[in-house]
């Protein structure tokens, strides 16, 4: 049995290819077949009559797309997030098997991989862009790991994956950016006409992470004394909300609101009951124009778009207003213990390493209170 598959304006064949004689489940080969969906039917046509006269196979040697899809995936699904497994097998299908599923794992080489890596960086993308390098090294870890596995069940006897190119290693962590209160000042302004501007305004003002906004509910709000709880995170897989709980214990938190914020939220909740639109204790707080669930990468792209409207201000990321929130109370001299609370971090040693770059002027700050202290008290 032989199914056309369209990636990126190019066709696949995916014929049955035996089983796989570990598992005993079918195995896929992908055919690559150009641009034309006729060529690609010929191609299917003709793999079928080849099938038609000879009996399955089994055994035979296992290629890299079978045992991704076939026995590495299903075994990730059973130890990581709904979420995390779709991206792997996003990746896995877009990246990866049909660049070089089609290698035996035996034939398997490192410059297979450098080139799948040189090609994702320069034309990966969903415009013929390259991807990101955390991106590309998403690819690599996945083919990595799966050759680890390959290992242990004893069909490889090495793992190329860790003799390629040394630029594809993952990327070191960059520093925080952050605006300062006059810039976040200048852009939420300049926001206030966009509709979702609630949930830009709540984000800088409370340092919650994307899902977390994305997966409030009316309930969690305490309007008698201005707080939310926080409590899940919210993703989008496959064009479906899915629920998770928060990223650490730490994260399942409360945060107090200024009476500024109430007021944005309660204008919105007004607006949704113009707009006819969902808005009961149960029902989530932010919501696009057709009703439905805000997806979290949709608030990251709105973000990016009323930057480019800014070009004055210091690009940075959306998850730079969690940043922004935590540098510009610190510095303001609120105490490490409340900014820490505030984010749902794990221990208030985590954001003085993530924040540190700013501790330095208000320690010589202190040191300067400290010896007029002294000398006030010398006279």
């Amino acid at each position: 049995m032989a199914y056309i598959i369209e990636r990126k304006d190019r066709f696949y064949v995916v014929a049955y290819d035996g089983l796989d004689p570990l598992t005993g489940r079918e195995r896929r080969r992908w055919h690559p077949a150009g641009r034309d969906r006729h060529d690609a039917e010929a191609m299917a046509a003709r793999i079928e009559r080849d099938a038609a006269g000879s009996a399955p196979r089994r055994g035979g040697p296992v290629h890299l797309g079978e045992f991704l899809t076939d026995t590495w995936l299903p075994t990730k699904r059973r130890h990581v997030r709904a979420s995390t497994s779709y991206r792997y097998t996003w990746m896995v299908d877009n990246y990866i098997n049909p660049a070089i599923g089609h290698v035996p794992l035996r034939r398997l080489r490192a410059d297979h991989l450098d080139g799948l890596y040189d090609q994702l960086a320069t034309t990966g993308g969903r415009h013929g862009t390259g991807l990101a390098p955390k991106t590309v090294h998403e690819v690599h870890v996945i083919v990595r790991s799966s050759l680890d596995l390959a290992i242990r069940r004893q069909l490889v006897d090495g793992n190329v994956a860790y003799a390629t190119n040394a630029r594809h290693k993952r990327q070191t962590r960059t520093v925080p950016r952050s605006w300062t209160a006059a810039e976040l000042a200048s852009f939420l302004g300049s926001a206030r006409r966009h509709r979702l501007y609630p949930a830009l305004h709540l984000t800088a003002c409370t340092g919650m992470r994307r899902g977390e906004v994305a997966g409030l509910r009316w309930s969690d709000l305490d309007r008698t004394n201005q707080r939310l709880s926080i409590s899940r995170t919210l993703q989008s897989i496959a064009g479906h909300p899915v629920e998770f709980p928060v990223k650490t214990r730490t994260s399942r938190r409360c945060i107090d609101l200024d009476d500024a914020t109430m007021d944005v939220l309660a204008r919105w909740r007004r607006h949704l009951r113009r707009e006819g639109l969902a808005h009961g204790a149960d029902d989530w707080m932010f919501l696009n124009t057709a009703g439905r669930f805000l997806n979290p990468e949709s608030l990251s792209q709105l973000f990016d778009r009323l930057q480019r409207t800014m070009p004055d201000l210091t690009r940075i990321r959306f998850h730079d207003l969690r940043h922004t929130h935590a540098s510009l109370l610190i510095m303001d001299g609120v105490p490490v213990k409340v900014v820490s609370e505030r984010l749902g971090h794990a221990n208030v040693a985590f954001t003085i390493h993530t924040y540190q770059h700013l501790l330095p002027g208000m320690s010589a700050a202190a040191a300067q209170q400290f010896a007029a202290l002294l000398a006030a008290h010398a006279r």
